[in-house]
């Protein structure tokens, strides 16, 4: 059984009082990243506390249970719908105790190297519990003769292969790595306390930080390491491997909100941009422009502009029913794709169309 798990969200919260709060409107900011599951770790001075289920990030995170979650140092995720059973073993963060304390991981990606890895661990008699990339990255870092967690890491990450955000939570630190292809995004944040200390916010789109009144920094840059440690200002920023650009644009032109900056450009206005160059390369003659709502709507706006045919909104969404591409078998896209989309008879009918899609 394979699982994927490539378009997660990840979100860390570092130094921020009410952590478990923020790291919650994070992930919920970032919901259309993951609908499967959703879970949090936060570390409250004297243990890490982790709670994940499957569901949405409103159903997974009651009142009572965020009450629970005290401390200001959290990391969160959002889990992408997947191919094959559902399983709770495979909602993240991913926990663990070893000889150097506890660690909680928090991973958006897809290892290349995972299965080869795998199983050599399993020859070598590890035990997984998960079907998931991310388990194998704790596994490599248990095995490590380092005798210091970040050093454990390094060690780990330099056996992996493929694309990864990677936010870790250990005793007092929270580590952030990105792939040196810089291929799924990841941004930071400032955030400042009522006492005027300054924390900090890694998440996996920008538009997470505009909900928690988070000040955009900059994008964690590929092969990146940043170490955020209590007591210590600021943060350490180390270069594990050099940079390789080979960025997603499926995050341009699906999988992002169109508020986000992705790779320091905001979503709407590069889809705004391809609609107005599909324009100039397919020169079509008809009546109306129409998207395919919603993340194909700034394109079509672009392609109306630049062609100078009316936009009309000739397929309505129904906002109740979630993303479909993300769903985990053929049989039920189809069916949500019925529930949510349905043409406006009146606007296209007898018209010559031109409808703009995200992706095909």
């Amino acid at each position: 059984m394979k699982h994927w798990n490539e378009e997660c969200a990840v979100v860390g919260v570092f130094g921020i009082n009410n952590a478990s709060v923020l790291t919650y409107y994070s992930l919920f900011a970032m919901q259309h990243r993951g609908q499967e599951a959703s879970g949090m770790s936060v570390d409250n001075g004297l243990k890490i506390h982790t709670h994940k289920a499957s569901g949405l990030v409103e159903e997974v995170f009651t009142p009572e249970i965020l009450q629970s979650l005290q401390g200001q140092n959290a990391i969160g995720h959002n889990r992408y719908a997947t191919a094959g059973k559902d399983s709770q073993c495979d909602a993240q963060p991913l926990y663990a105790r070893s000889v150097l304390g506890e660690i909680s991981v928090v991973h958006n990606g897809n290892l290349t190297n995972a299965k080869e890895l795998r199983s050599k661990l399993i020859q070598e008699g590890s035990i997984f519990q998960s079907y998931v990339d991310t388990e194998v990255i704790l596994h490599l870092i248990a095995k490590s003769k380092q005798t210091d967690f970040i050093e454990c890491i390094i060690e780990s990450i330099r056996q992996i292969r493929g694309a990864y955000c990677l936010i870790f939570l250990i005793d007092k630190k929270m580590i952030v790595v990105r792939d040196q292809y810089g291929f799924r995004p990841l941004s930071l944040a400032t955030l400042e306390n009522k006492d005027g200390s300054v924390g900090y916010v890694v998440a996996s789109e920008t538009c997470a930080f505009d909900l928690i009144g988070a000040k955009y920094l900059r994008d964690v840059k590929a092969g990146e390491m940043l170490i955020f440690q209590e007591g210590k200002e600021g943060f350490e920023s180390r270069e594990i491997f050099p940079q390789k650009s080979f960025k997603c644009i499926f995050e341009y032109v699906y999988f992002s909100r169109p508020d986000s900056l992705v790779f320091g450009k905001n979503v709407y206005q590069v889809r705004k941009e391809m609609g107005k160059a599909l324009a100039k390369e397919h020169k079509i003659d008809a009546d109306i422009v129409i998207p395919v709502p919603d993340s194909g709507l700034p394109a079509a706006l672009g392609y109306a502009q630049e062609s100078g045919i009316p936009f009309e909104m000739g397929i309505i969404r129904n906002h109740y029913v979630g993303r479909t591409f993300i769903e985990s078998a053929q049989e039920i896209r189809e069916l949500k794709v019925k529930l949510k989309l349905n043409p406006v008879k009146e606007v296209i009918e007898g018209k010559r169309v031109i409808v703009i899609d995200d992706s095909v």
